[in-house]
């Protein structure tokens, strides 16, 4: 009898263990992007009128394109369309801090870095900022990674850091 008690007492304990370590480690995972890592939602703070920025109305986004605001530190303001990003060429010396500023003129579309750490939705309306250092030389390919149309395959973007 004692035998059977102590067999049901290990099934438990082999089932109530992992029903607790599976949410405790979903709510660290959580923290640690939400903290660490710096993964965050968009909020309502970054709006703009859709129709403002497709008409070039908009003071954000009705000059395209990189801007020095200090040493070493720039904003790229990039608008999103169907196919095509807004400029579509960027060049920034080896060592710049690079803030994004990116909103889409009609439908959702992504903003991806290749070999970095930018991967953004770019939704319309909502103005994205990520920001991050080009250390290596190079050619950088930025590429929409949400489905966005049958030309979809051929939006891109080239970032070259001299």
């Amino acid at each position: 009898m004692k035998d059977k008690k102590f067999i049901s007492y290990l099934f438990e304990v082999a089932w109530i263990l992992p029903s607790v370590a599976i949410p405790v480690s979903m709510l660290v995972a959580i923290l640690i992007t939400a903290f660490a890592i710096g993964v965050r939602v968009p909020t309502t703070a970054g709006r703009v009128s859709v129709s403002a920025v497709a008409a070039g109305a908009d003071s954000i986004f009705s000059q395209t394109g990189l801007r020095e605001i200090a040493p070493g530190r720039y904003e790229a303001i990039i608008t999103a369309q169907t196919f095509m990003f807004t400029p579509s060429k960027i060049e920034v010396p080896a060592g710049s801090r690079v803030t994004f500023i990116l909103t889409s003129k009609d439908v959702i579309h992504g903003f991806k870095i290749n070999g970095t750490p930018i991967n953004v939705m770019v939704i319309p309306g909502q103005v994205s900022r990520v920001t991050a250092t080009f250390d290596k030389p190079g050619e950088y390919l930025a590429v929409c990674h949400e489905y966005c149309g049958a030309g979809h395959h051929v939006m891109y973007g080239t970032i070259i850091v001299n």
